[in-house]
C-alpha cells in the first residue's frame, strides 16, 4: 500500500511516519482486501491536533476518517479507530462487493463548481443577475454502483449525501443521510 503522510504546516517526523504506516496498515489489513493508497493529514486547531485519513481501496471505494486530540499520536489514534470500526462494520459487504465484482468500480469524471454566495444580506434588494459567479472550477468522481454499494459508500466516507451512477440503468442517483437519521434515495429513472 503506499502511502502519504504529511503535515499542514507542522512538521511531522519519521516516527510518527512509522507509526501511522504500521498501525493503519493492521487496521486496513484486517478488514479490507488489497488496500492501495492511504492519504494521512495532520494539522493544527487552535491546541488541539487533527488527524484525517482516507483510505481508497482496489475495488473503487473510499473509507475516510477524522480524529481530534490534545496530543498528535493520540489524534491519529483516534482517526485509527474511527476508520477500523468503519471497516469493520461493512466487512462483510466488503468482501462479498469484492468477491461479485469483476472489475474494479467504474468511475466517470464529472466537471464541479463552487458558487459564490449571495452579498445581499436583506431579502429586499433583488439580484442583478439570475446567474451565479463561478469562483472554482474542479473534476469530481462518479462512480457506477448498487444502491446499496452507495449507501455503504457514502457511510464509509463520512459524507452526507452522495452522487452515483446506478448500475441497473446507468441514471443518475443520489442517496443521502435524512435530518432523522434514515437514507433517502432519489432515483430519477424510477417514475
Amino acid at each position: 500500500m503506499r502511502y502519504q503522510i504529511s503535515g499542514h504546516q507542522i512538521d511531522i517526523g519519521d516516527a510518527l511516519q512509522t507509526h501511522v504506516e504500521t498501525e493503519l496498515n493492521a487496521v486496513v489489513a484486517k478488514y479490507a482486501e488489497r488496500p492501495t493508497d492511504a492519504t494521512v493529514i495532520f494539522s493544527r486547531n487552535a491546541h488541539e491536533y487533527v488527524c484525517e485519513a482516507v483510505v481508497h481501496l482496489s475495488t473503487g471505494l473510499t473509507a475516510q476518517a477524522k480524529a481530534h486530540a490534545t496530543e498528535i499520536y493520540a489524534a491519529f489514534d483516534a482517526c485509527a479507530s474511527k476508520m477500523e470500526k468503519q471497516l469493520r462494520r461493512y466487512k462483510r459487504r466488503l468482501k462479498d462487493h469484492h468477491r461479485t465484482r469483476k472489475e474494479p468500480v467504474e468511475v466517470l469524471a464529472a466537471p464541479s463548481y463552487i458558487l459564490a454566495r449571495s452579498e445581499e444580506e436583506d431579502e429586499a434588494n433583488e439580484p442583478e443577475s439570475l446567474q451565479p459567479m463561478i469562483i472554482a472550477e474542479m473534476e469530481t468522481r462518479v462512480p457506477a454502483l448498487s444502491v446499496g454499494e452507495a449507501v455503504m459508500q457514502m457511510e464509509l466516507a463520512g459524507a452526507p449525501i452522495l452522487v452515483f451512477r446506478n448500475e441497473g440503468h446507468n441514471g443518475v442517483n443520489v442517496v443521502y443521510r435524512r435530518d432523522d437519521g434514515n437514507i433517502g434515495w432519489i432515483d430519477p429513472q424510477a417514475t
